[in-house]
């Protein structure tokens, strides 16, 4: 049986200024790292056919199967805050689209499969660590339950690519509802292309939001979409400690995905002024700077959509503005949510934001772990002997013991079950997330020694984040001290 992939490509039928056709670039000799086979059976894909040989030769980019049409999309973009009017796929290439079993469309693209008319200066390439991290951290955030694109597969590529040093290179198979970005219209935008940029619009509409094609007026209702689920996904973030490291508009998915896993990390002590991407000297996007920034560029995304919000300049820069204004409460409604959730809130009471503002503020000042002490209070809701625990991740304990006594007032007055309060708590505090010593340890064996069970491993491991004690102990208790712990890009 060939590696048959079931493409529906509707990307290609934009007009030619959205991609440029590329080849990928072969790989002299391809090995299948990893094959996500649940995720393929979802998107109709055979996995046996694809761990094949002509299976991961197109996985490297060294065959292009029947029905793929390989494109690098065009897109602009702000980064770090300085607008690129071009960027584009400079080491991405999209081999087309497909349907899977719950009918929705996928996008599945090539990362580091060659050079493509946007690589400016780039090889292209990625190297191994850089696409391990992705993989890792992106089926994480699925297990967790936020937004994200998938990894469908890695494999290595038989050549070295130049970094700091030399390194084994390796191509990134990633699934997402689509690639489009902020930057995508931003793109169509500060050309004046405002045909083009309505078509991409309608687009978008039809893919990701078909129930405002009817809207008396639509691309406001877009907008307003786009921001509901950024503003859902950025809370969804804090919710588990995660900092992506590089918001730049053209890493926002209009699909309301993560996506573009560079420099990103999950916080182990809580700071809101955590910072681990290299290339973040300002801290611009620190842990909790990213709603603020989440607006800033959804701003920049109806700048990019007047034209289409309505005929006249004033007009459609108060239509822009009165939906931009939302973002705020639709972020603080969806953070507090998951706020009281966390904390085994069941109904919504007028302090519930003091209360939890306070313990993340005692969190900071006593240099907690974000995940252990969440993960505690599972314990702390049902028995409050297990504040022992809890108080051991405070540099002075009795900063938790005085929020404790409220937390626990909190919850008597609610009253219910502690059991099913302690269950439902664990259900969205994890026992696990990708921390920055775990992943590191499964690229350095992979990169050094060749030795990819500690990948398998930990990845095995942060499928089931809410489950505790089925894997390696060390996988669930405090890291260790990692001072001036730092991520990169990859590029």
């Amino acid at each position: 049986m060939t590696a048959a992939i079931p493409f529906d490509n509707s990307y290609v039928r934009l007009p030619n200024a959205f991609y440029a056709r590329v080849t990928p670039a072969p790989a002299p000799s391809a090995q299948l790292v990893k094959l996500n086979r649940a995720l393929a059976e979802e998107l109709r894909i055979d996995p046996e056919a694809l761990a094949r040989s002509e299976g991961i030769a197109a996985l490297a980019g060294n065959a292009t199967l029947e029905g793929a049409e390989p494109i690098a999309t065009a897109y602009a973009g702000h980064q770090f805050g300085h607008f690129v009017p071009q960027l584009g796929d400079g080491r991405a290439i999209l081999l087309g689209e497909v349907i899977g079993r719950d009918g929705g469309r996928r996008d599945l693209q090539l990362k580091g499969a060659g050079r493509t008319p946007f690589s400016r200066n780039g090889d292209g390439r990625a190297a191994l660590g850089p696409v391990l991290r992705e993989y890792l951290v992106s089926e994480a955030m699925a297990a967790l339950g936020v937004p994200t694109t998938r990894a469908l597969a890695a494999v290595t590529t038989g050549e070295t690519v130049r970094r700091e040093r030399a390194l084994p290179g390796a191509v990134l198979t990633r699934v997402a509802a689509s690639h489009i970005r902020v930057g995508t219209f931003q793109f169509f935008a500060a050309r004046g292309e405002v045909e083009n940029l309505r078509a991409l619009a309608d687009h978008v509409i039809a893919r990701h939001y078909p129930t405002v094609g009817a809207a008396p007026e639509p691309y406001r209702a877009l907008l307003a979409q786009v921001i509901r689920r950024q503003a859902d996904l950025v809370a969804k973030w804090l919710l588990v400690g995660f900092i992506h490291g590089v918001m730049n508009t053209d890493n926002m998915s209009i699909a309301g995905e993560t996506i573009d896993y560079g420099p990103c990390a999950f916080m182990d002590a809580y700071d809101p002024a955590t910072v681990f991407s290299s290339i973040d000297a300002r801290g611009r996007y620190a842990y909790g700077a990213q709603p603020s920034i989440a607006h800033w560029n959804l701003t920049r995304l109806a700048e990019a959509l007047l034209p289409l919000l309505a005929d006249d300049q004033e007009a459609a820069v108060s239509i822009a503005q009165d939906e931009i204004e939302k973002f705020p409460q639709a972020f603080n409604d969806a953070y507090l949510a998951g706020l009281r959730a966390k904390l085994g809130f069941a109904d919504a009471r007028e302090d519930d934001l003091a209360l939890a503002r306070d313990l993340l503020d005692r969190m900071a000042a006593n240099r907690a772990d974000f995940t252990l002490t969440f993960r505690g209070l599972c314990a702390a809701a049902r028995d409050h002997r297990a504040d022992a625990e809890l108080r051991d991740l405070f540099e002075d304990p009795r900063s938790y013991d005085e929020w404790a006594v409220r937390w626990r007032a909190r919850l008597d007055a609610e009253g219910g079950d502690a059991a099913a309060r302690g269950a439902a708590m664990r259900r969205v505090n994890p026992a696990l997330v990708p921390r920055n010593h775990l992943v590191e340890a499964a690229i350095e064996a992979a990169v050094e020694r060749q030795d990819f069970s500690v990948f398998e491993h930990l990845l095995e491991a942060l499928t089931t984040p809410f489950e505790e004690g089925a894997f390696d102990p060390k996988f669930y208790g405090s890291p260790p001290a990692a001072p001036g712990y730092r991520t990169f890009c990859g590029t």
